[in-house]
């Protein structure tokens, strides 16, 4: 015959686990006898039309409408189209045989790289011109150079 499975220690873990669990039991029901929340009711709050806290919900009748809802606009707002920006500058270096260079800016100084497709005549260093400007790769291009 085979000896039973259950010995003493498993049998004395299995009484704590129960004692446990029905003293968890028991302080869940006494909370709950105990507390004096009295449910959602007594918890909730309201704000009324002055911005103030009070236990009373608000007047509907009082309510203020300040803004139509149509009107949001969720997102970036859009940017109107302005069309492109001529700029003037001087031609500060261009390769020929590599077919780029670089304009400088008369108001602002900075220089931008401009490439032979982006020439609609052909420039030598020192010409002063006008040009757009558009995001290349790597940083701002100068595109449309005419001579001035």
């Amino acid at each position: 015959m085979a000896k039973s499975q259950e010995t003493f220690s498993k049998k004395e873990k299995e009484k704590k686990r129960l004692k446990k669990r029905k003293d968890k039991q028991e302080k869940r029901e006494e909370r709950r006898e105990n507390s004096a929340g009295g449910g959602l009711e007594n918890m909730m709050a309201y704000v009324d039309e002055d911005g103030n806290i009070t236990e009373t919900p608000p007047d509907p009748t009082k309510k203020k409408k300040l803004v139509n809802a149509k009107t949001i606009e969720i997102g970036v707002p859009r940017r109107e189209d302005t069309g492109p920006v001529i700029r003037t500058g001087r031609v500060e270096f261009f390769n020929h045989d590599k077919g780029f260079g670089f304009i400088k800016e008369l108001d602002t100084q900075e220089k931008y790289f401009v490439h032979v497709n982006g020439l609609t005549v052909e420039v030598v260093e020192g010409d002063k011109v006008a040009f757009e400007i558009e995001r290349g790769m790597k940083g701002m291009n100068a595109v449309r150079v005419k001579k001035v």
